[in-house]
């Protein structure tokens, strides 16, 4: 299932829910309802604005439907996540398997996800008509655990590749930074429903493992996936320079609706975060021995189609 990222930009909202429909209302004197969304269509709701309100119905209905609700500060920075207790009917089962999950097999799983990251990386480079021979070069010598943490040497390279070498990356910063903190926002929040709804725990992760980070496992499984939004802010600002904004904004979201290249056909980017979390899920359980990763490739749509 893919679903409807809704976000929330507006002070002036109150959100409820009403027979199975998140209901948005208008918070003046004129109180009117500015629209509804089913809850069984939303696979996640982004509060950005700081002046909304909402009902605890509403909550424990997302909670209850497996959709994550996202806390943003300033700079579109997630600070908080509402996530269910129960996600799958294997959940024990899969959180036992992430607590037994030994050492080799942790190293070998992100190894796998640094070489799809880097390869992934590699593809948007080529599109963009940069060489992409260095982080290439990097992919194929990943070893086991990426003892040598190519994964942040494929970073150096690649910002500069990409942007050029004057940009740095910046969470704080404006421009294209908080276009990339927008974009990872969504992805962070499609990748959480993701392990959810796998059965998994969000904070029993391979490599992130700071101890106020209580969706390592998301952070893990999102980075393959983080070219996307780099794919699409480079498209962005290639046209023209560009800022946070409802256009820019709605052109992320729908980055996660084009499709991949899988071993299985073109799917959608959300349906290949889910099928990564769960085949995540199923070598824990000795049920398969390899990820479910994207081939290298960059989305084919357009900034273009996206604003359409």
């Amino acid at each position: 299932m893919q679903g409807r990222i809704v976000e929330v930009a507006d002070d002036r909202r109150h959100l409820s829910v009403y027979r199975g429909f998140m209901l948005v209302h208008s918070t003046g004197d004129d109180r009117q309802e500015i629209g509804r969304v089913a809850l069984d269509d939303m696979a996640a709701l982004i509060a950005s604005a700081h002046g909304i309100s909402y009902t605890n119905n509403l909550l424990v209905a997302l909670a209850e439907r497996g959709v994550p609700f996202v806390l943003c500060a300033a700079n579109h920075k997630p600070v908080g996540m509402l996530w269910p207790l129960d996600g799958h009917h294997l959940q024990a089962h899969r959180f036992d398997g992430q607590i037994a999950c030994t050492l080799p097999t942790k190293k070998r799983l992100w190894a796998s996800l640094v070489k799809a990251k880097l390869l992934q990386q590699a593809a948007l480079l080529e599109a963009t008509g940069v060489a992409a021979a260095p982080l290439k070069k990097l992919a194929k010598n990943v070893r086991s655990g990426d003892p040598e943490n190519f994964e942040a040497q494929g970073a150096r390279k690649y910002w500069g590749l990409l942007f050029g070498t004057l940009f740095r990356r910046d969470q704080e910063a404006d421009g294209l930074n908080a276009l990339l903190n927008y974009g990872y926002t969504v992805l962070r929040a499609a990748t959480a429903r993701a392990v959810v709804a796998a059965g998994l725990h969000p904070s029993i992760g391979l490599h992130h493992s700071h101890d106020n980070n209580a969706m390592r496992l998301v952070d893990d499984l999102m980075e393959p996936f983080r070219p996307v939004v780099d794919w699409t802010v480079w498209q962005l600002q290639h046209n023209q320079p560009c800022h946070i904004n409802p256009e820019t904004k709605r052109a992320l979201i729908k980055s996660l609706y084009l499709d991949l290249a899988t071993p299985t056909g073109n799917t959608p980017v959300l349906v290949a975060i889910q099928k990564l979390a769960t085949s995540f899920a199923q070598v824990l359980t000795n049920e398969r021995t390899v990820l479910d990763l994207p081939h290298p490739c960059v989305p084919a749509a357009h900034v273009q189609d996206m604003r359409d």
